[in-house]
């Protein structure tokens, strides 16, 4: 039994490293079937409101127990990684005798050998350096997991926009649906992003990560190649957020400013709404 737990970064690395585990304790064939159990999360590959062209396009297949961040594109990301699995068993010198295939675990089963995913802040790092949505939408499980015990991506939602209404968030036509901010059915506004940046700023055992998690003006992520030149350059954190539909820039000015950019259209133009963001900020950094 191989079960997932809802790693984003999950590689055939680490279930080579994890058959190297259950060698080590002697074991060298295994009689029964291998099973994938994704059960830690729901089986649902999409989030509520998505077009159909974003699975795929925009975010792997979603799953609890899926390898190499969902690549190979398959209607049963655990039926792939069971199938990685089993060839790395054999690699190392493990035989399976029965065959690969999805179930659950039992709940007296016992575990032999684990792979614990990256520390929370170097996920959330990636996340928002590269603005991945397979990773947001994996923590927005995890988060409904670990709070109602079911991982799902309407109960992260909720506990997330719980925790928002506890940090004083104003969220009047606010609407989260989903992790990424894919779907068609958010709802965000310039006050709720705007009181959360303060609220993120005033708290000392959340101001460093989240920082840290921000794309930095003219040096990494998704500002790598914007805002290159002074007094932008290296004094800009920000977050970007981009479809068709919305264009949004959020985030610090040194220590000086927090900003919102907000802009909507059908479609909204890309180039245009960025370069009017970047003028909004270069004017903030001059200041």
């Amino acid at each position: 039994m191989l079960k997932g737990y809802g790693d984003p970064h999950l590689s055939t690395a680490n279930l080579k490293t994890l058959a190297l585990r259950l060698r080590a304790q002697g074991i060298r064939s295994i009689s029964g079937d291998l099973l994938g159990d994704e059960s830690y999360f729901d089986a649902r590959r999409t989030a509520p409101g998505w077009k159909s062209s974003f699975l795929i396009d925009e975010c792997a297949p979603l799953s609890a127990l899926s390898v190499d961040r969902g690549r190979n594109t398959s209607a049963s990301p655990p039926l792939i990684a069971a199938r990685v699995f089993a060839a790395a068993l054999e690699t190392v010198g493990v035989s399976l005798e029965g065959s690969v295939r999805t179930g659950i675990a039992p709940d007296d089963a016992s575990t032999l050998a684990t792979i614990n995913s990256p520390p929370l802040w170097k996920l959330i790092r990636f996340m928002d350096h590269e603005s991945d949505n397979y990773t947001a939408e994996l923590l927005l499980k995890q988060i409904g997991a670990y709070v109602n015990e079911r991982g799902t991506t309407a109960n992260g939602a909720a506990e997330v926009k719980s925790a928002l209404d506890d940090a004083g968030i104003p969220l009047a036509r606010v609407r989260i649906v989903d992790g990424s901010g894919l779907s068609l059915l958010d709802r965000l506004t310039p006050a709720a992003l705007a009181e959360l940046l303060t609220v993120v700023w005033s708290d000392p055992s959340l101001r460093g990560p989240f920082l840290t998690s921000l794309a930095v003006a003219g040096r990494s992520g998704t500002l790598e190649h914007r805002l290159r030149r002074r007094p932008a350059f290296g004094n800009v954190r920000a977050k970007t957020g981009t479809t068709n539909r919305a264009s949004a820039l959020s985030g610090y000015v040194r220590s000086r400013y927090a900003f919102v950019i907000l802009q909507n259209g059908n479609p909204v133009p890309s180039t245009r709404a960025r370069a009017a963001q970047d003028r909004f900020v270069t004017l903030l950094a001059a200041q």
